[in-house]
């Protein structure tokens, strides 16, 4: 459901509702790096301030609790009594929630059997509190004409958040960025925000992926400010043509407030900083840069994964530099030619594995170290391709990807294997979710759009996939069109489609699990119109 005013008041109503998987969001965008200059001091400045640390929280059972008039979000609560714990971190590894583990079944299978969107009658809720004051530099962006956010990187499974006792929001999908506007809603001093984080919503039903069941704040929650002229969104096609060595690179940006920009202004480096291309355009809405072509570029690869710097500088009219945009670049052509996958020309062949964020303390709360050791480990033994399974990691991950050079299968949050799946591996296609059920299919399109819109700039990322062992439907249609809306270049995985051909034409690419090779020989050998890849092969 998306908002074009702000709703002000939250509902309970909304945890079973497929329909309503977020309140107030501020729509995905990509994840470029934006700073802004102070010309008195001449210090940049990124704008973030993280709110990762010690909060207080209690967990509750969600009958527990009244929404619009519940004590906890109000700024003088006393919150003494609360329990501490670290975010980002599990509920779970704090010792407050029981672990578990399902593959296949829902985790209140055997317990209770609601229908969906319904959810279970014994479902907890996290109230966690942090108080906080403004940095200076973020404080001066809100009061220059600015706007401040909040955005909770990753969360399980459900949301809604208070700031000084107003409501912010609601948000589903916690593997993809849940970012709120509350520029109106902050004072001088200190803050307090209030997030009530539900282990179950209707959400629940699309992530029942093969994992632990952990919940909470498990992502970095941090605050961004953005000046009056901010770049919301940069969408960059940068191609390399192996027939010619050129390259290009075209960028089509959102920026709010252009009106009051006089010039938008970019640049290309390359590594050691030298510029390779620059130019200056005048301000719009919606502003497309293009290079034209270029030459001397060298392409980028696994083997040779070299990056360049796109940098975009925003003048208002007191010639004053707003806002500063950057993003790396990889120049690459990633396509599928006469049924071969190929990058820059030749053919490619994916030697990979799938992989969880996870470590045993801290489980999906992992580190910058414990994702280099995992890029390491690839590069170490000859691996050169991830699929994120089952769902879109942490931003820095695939900005490793990009610098070290491992191919991407970018994943989708989705996976309902126990909704179409009965022990004994019996197919029951009526009761699948989402299917072609017509209720399912905002919050999936929104899903994909998320994980698209975020990590659309790294060219680590080859293939998107539609989820996880979800059966088909008529939603994931809709989800294939949004994407190559979106992004005509990229191919799209989704193996589902081996359960039911009449929807083949949802992925481009042939993709099994756990097939024998007789019968992945069989299909090379008889003229396959797709590329191959074995999704998931072993497991353990």
């Amino acid at each position: 459901m998306a908002n074009e005013t702000r709703i002000e008041h939250a509902s309970e109503t909304w945890l079973a509702d497929s329909t309503v998987f977020e309140v107030n969001r501020v729509p995905a965008h990509s994840d470029h790096k934006c700073y802004a200059h102070d010309s008195q001091t001449n210090e940049w400045s990124d704008l973030r301030q993280s709110l990762d640390g010690e909060w207080r929280v209690e967990v509750v059972q969600a009958s527990d609790i009244e929404f619009n008039e519940e004590p906890f979000v109000r700024e003088n609560f006393d919150d003494s009594a609360f329990e501490r714990i670290q975010v980002p971190g599990h509920l779970q590894m704090a010792g407050l929630m029981n672990n578990k583990y399902v593959n296949i079944q829902y985790p209140w299978d055997g317990h209770e059997n609601p229908a969906e969107p319904n959810i279970p009658e014994n479902n907890h809720v996290a109230l966690y509190r942090k108080t906080f004051t403004m940095a200076n530099r973020l404080a001066d962006t809100k009061n220059a004409g600015g706007t401040v956010s909040i955005v909770f990187h990753g969360m399980a499974t459900a949301i809604y958040v208070w700031v000084n006792g107003m409501f912010v929001g609601y948000g589903e999908d916690g593997f993809t960025p849940n970012e709120f506007d509350i520029t109106e809603m902050l004072h001088d001093g200190e803050n307090v925000v209030a997030v009530a984080c539900y282990e179950y919503s209707s959400a629940s039903w699309l992530e029942d992926q093969d994992f632990w069941r952990l919940h909470g704040l498990f992502r970095s929650v941090e605050l961004a400010a953005q000046p009056h002229v901010h770049i919301e969104n940069m969408q960059i096609e940068s191609d390399w043509d192996p027939e010619s060595g050129s390259a290009s690179l075209d960028a089509a940006l959102t920026v709010r407030n252009a009106a009051d920009a006089a010039t938008i202004s970019a640049t290309l480096k390359n590594s050691d900083g030298n510029v390779v291309w620059e130019t200056a355009n005048c301000a719009d809405p919606d502003t497309s840069i293009s290079t034209g072509s270029l030459n001397g570029i060298r392409p980028w690869s696994a083997e040779d994964p070299v990056l360049y710097e796109f940098e975009v500088t925003v003048i208002d009219h007191a010639g004053n530099i707003a806002e500063v945009a950057v993003q790396k670049v990889g120049f690459r052509r990633f396509r599928i030619e006469d049924g071969i996958m190929t990058i820059n020309g030749k053919r490619i062949v994916f030697k990979g594995a799938d992989r969880h964020e996870f470590d045993p303390k801290r489980g999906r709360a992992i580190t910058e170290q414990d994702m280099i050791d995992d890029v390491v480990f690839c590069k170490r033994h000859n691996l050169n391709a991830i699929r994120t399974s089952h769902y879109p990691n942490q931003e820095r991950w695939y900005e490793l990807c990009d610098e070290y050079g491992i191919y991407l299968i970018d994943e989708t949050n989705l996976e309902t294997h126990g909704s179409w799946c009965l022990p004994g591996d019996v197919l029951t296609e009526e009761t699948a979710i989402p299917g072609s059920k017509a209720h399912w299919e905002g919050a999936c399109v929104d899903r994909v759009n998320s994980m698209v819109r975020r990590d659309y700039n790294h060219p680590s990322v080859l293939i998107w996939s539609l989820g996880n062992e979800s059966y088909t439907g008529d939603v994931f249609r809709a989800m294939y069109k949004r994407v190559h809306d979106i992004d005509p270049n990229r191919p799209v995985h989704y193996e589902g489609v081996t359960h039911n051909r009449d929807y083949d034409d949802v992925t481009d690419i042939e993709t099994r699990m756990y097939a024998h090779a007789d019968a992945i020989e069989e299909y090379l050998k008889n003229d396959p119109q797709k590329p191959y890849i074995s999704c998931e092969y072993m497991h353990a």
